[in-house]
């Protein structure tokens, strides 16, 4: 007991008399570091939009010329060229592609012409891009027709 009183002196003693103090505040962060692991959205691959042939190629039917969004046409199916549900052109006969500016003149009361022909200058011409498939004569090829 009096071991235990003689070492609460002597620990009030230095408290009392020395100069430095003893004492050491810490503060904590309120807020937890790092990133979350929940923010995964973003990361998904690109989905590769544009046209696929170009000018001048040579295709068979059946492939894909051009892949768009749904809300906007940026090419229009022209000749032997077919649309799928999801605006993708496809070449309906084998052959070469052409790609072509047409005027475009809109139906009187449709959407386009409500919504688009204001915004435009007076005198101005509106331009659609088509994409059309050449078919090339089948040559040298056995048909029934020829035989008979």
């Amino acid at each position: 007991m009096a071991a235990l009183a003689s070492l609460m002196l002597q620990s009030r003693a230095s408290i009392l008399f020395s100069q430095t103090p003893t004492v050491v505040l810490t503060r904590f962060a309120s807020k937890k570091s790092g990133g979350s692991s929940k923010n995964l959205g973003g990361k998904s691959a690109g989905r590769r939009y544009g046209f696929k042939k170009q000018d001048g190629n040579f295709v068979h039917a059946g492939n894909i010329l051009a892949t768009q969004r749904k809300g906007l046409m940026r090419w229009q199916p022209g000749a032997h060229v077919g649309i799928g549900t999801n605006k993708t052109l496809y070449a309906l006969e084998d052959g070469i592609v052409r790609f072509t500016k047409e005027v475009y003149i809109p139906l009187p009361r449709s959407a386009e012409a409500r919504d688009v022909i204001p915004k435009l200058p007076k005198g101005s011409v509106l331009y659609k891009t088509f994409i059309n498939v050449i078919p090339t004569k089948q040559e040298n090829k056995f048909t029934l027709v020829d035989m008979v």
